[in-house]
């Protein structure tokens, strides 16, 4: 028998049924429906690591080192997979399951100790969301390589979900147009919402490569604090404030939100960086935010959501994205930022413009990937095509949403005007 024809007798009682996709193996077998995505496992190595980390980690370990290979879409092989999960009920991998597995495993000739991580993989030390763990989570992901952010994304560099207005996205001739539309956008949906203008103060907490602090500066005229834990970005925004001539306007520090001591800003935005702060430390971030705002002061977080196990976004992204991550359903975290003391003026949700956004940048990923392969190696460059093409997924079906929610330090209620003389002798 070939190593397809044990892991299709292997897998069937967990899968409920026949293999999703077209399997095929490094000794020429082949299972599976001809018709479906075509998945090819170009080694033994990747049955060790699946066999060592059942979950979608080892999988995911073996994409991204080229042990496995998906013909076509990667997306569309992954909805496959993911609706074959639902419509069968598959709820988990059980140890008899794995034990199928090491059987078939040893019958191909595969079995054997694990392989070492791939160098994509994080790799933190220390107590999780503790000061130094949290630079290194951040500087894995962010300090990657500017040169790549700024292929990857539009002009303005924003790292985070566009808001798109314009047609149905995806039908216009240019679609890095219209997501870098969709990216001003946004801003100008962030800066209306935070009400500013001329000479107001703005505090940007995980302000990124500048996209937000750059465009309050340029287009609102106000006064900028950022604030990031990631030097590639400082770096970034100090190269930006310098060619633009802001230096009067915008600043940047390489700070981390627990040592923020300013305050009495007339507007404090954070766009999806609520996610890193961690689960034990989001009541002292939501405090920082409250805090740093002056009384009256419109507060507004961006932030992804998330149902279910796996508040970090799963094994894949937990290991190789955005180690120490946490999400919950938005409902929970607008509890949170209440009991901070902010008064919440309204939640937009924003999830079908994260599939745009993502869909987007997976475009500019297959477009210029020989780019992205220099920049990064061919794991890297392999990481984030799956990165993105899952992460549209999980949008796309609603396992993970985002959302805007405006708030504000509550303030004194005072009259808009006077009350007429006559009305208080009447009185």
């Amino acid at each position: 028998m070939t190593a397809a024809a044990h892991l299709e007798s292997a897998l069937r009682p967990l899968l409920r049924g026949p293999l999703p996709v077209r399997l095929t193996t490094w000794d020429g077998g082949a299972a599976g429906p001809v018709d479906a995505p075509h998945v090819h496992l170009a080694g033994p190595g990747a049955l060790r690591r699946i066999l060592w980390h059942p979950n979608e980690l080892g999988a995911a370990q073996a994409y991204v080192t080229g042990e496995i290979e998906v013909e076509g879409d990667l997306g569309a092989a992954l909805s496959t997979v993911w609706h074959t999960v639902a419509a069968r009920r598959i709820s988990g991998v059980r140890a008899r399951d794995i034990a199928r597995l090491a059987v078939a495993v040893a019958r191909t000739g595969a079995l054997g100790l694990p392989l070492p991580p791939p160098s994509t993989q994080a790799r933190l030390r220390g107590r999780r969301n503790e000061q130094p763990r949290d630079r290194e989570a951040i500087s894995h992901h962010y300090d990657a390589s500017n040169d790549f952010y700024a292929m990857l994304l539009d002009p303005t560099m924003a790292y985070s979900c566009a808001y798109f207005t314009r047609g149905v996205p995806g039908t216009l001739a240019d679609p890095d147009a219209e997501l870098a539309e969709a990216q001003l956008d946004k801003l100008d949906l962030v800066c209306e919402k935070l009400e500013l203008s001329p000479g107001k103060r703005l505090l940007d907490v995980g302000c990124g490569w500048g996209s937000l602090s750059l465009h309050a500066a340029e287009h609102y005229g106000v006064e900028v604090l950022g604030i990031t834990i990631a030097a590639a970005q400082r770096d970034y925004i100090e190269t930006q404030i310098a060619r633009r001539g802001l230096g009067d306007q915008v600043r940047v520090r390489l700070l981390d939100y627990r040592e923020l001591t300013d305050t009495g800003f007339d507007a404090v935005a954070s766009l999806e960086m609520g996610e890193h702060v961690g689960e034990r430390n989001y009541s002292r971030y939501a405090r920082a935010l409250h805090d740093a705002a002056a009384p009256g002061a419109p507060v507004l977080v961006q932030q992804m959501s998330r149902h279910g196990r796996h508040p970090g976004g799963g094994p894949f992204i937990e290991s190789f994205i955005a180690p120490d991550m946490a999400m919950r359903p938005v409902g929970e975290t607008v509890g949170r930022l209440e009991h901070a003391g902010l008064e919440v003026r309204g939640v937009q949700a924003l999830r079908e413009h994260y599939v745009w956004t993502a869909q987007a940048w997976s475009r500019t990923l297959e477009e210029r990937w020989d780019d992205a392969v220099a920049l990064l190696g061919a794991e890297g460059a392999r990481t984030w095509r799956l990165y993105l093409a899952g992460g549209a997924l999980a949008f796309e079906q609603n396992r993970m949403g985002v959302d805007q929610i405006l708030l504000r330090r509550p303030a004194p209620v005072t009259s808009p005007r006077p009350i007429p003389e006559q009305a208080v002798l009447a009185s």
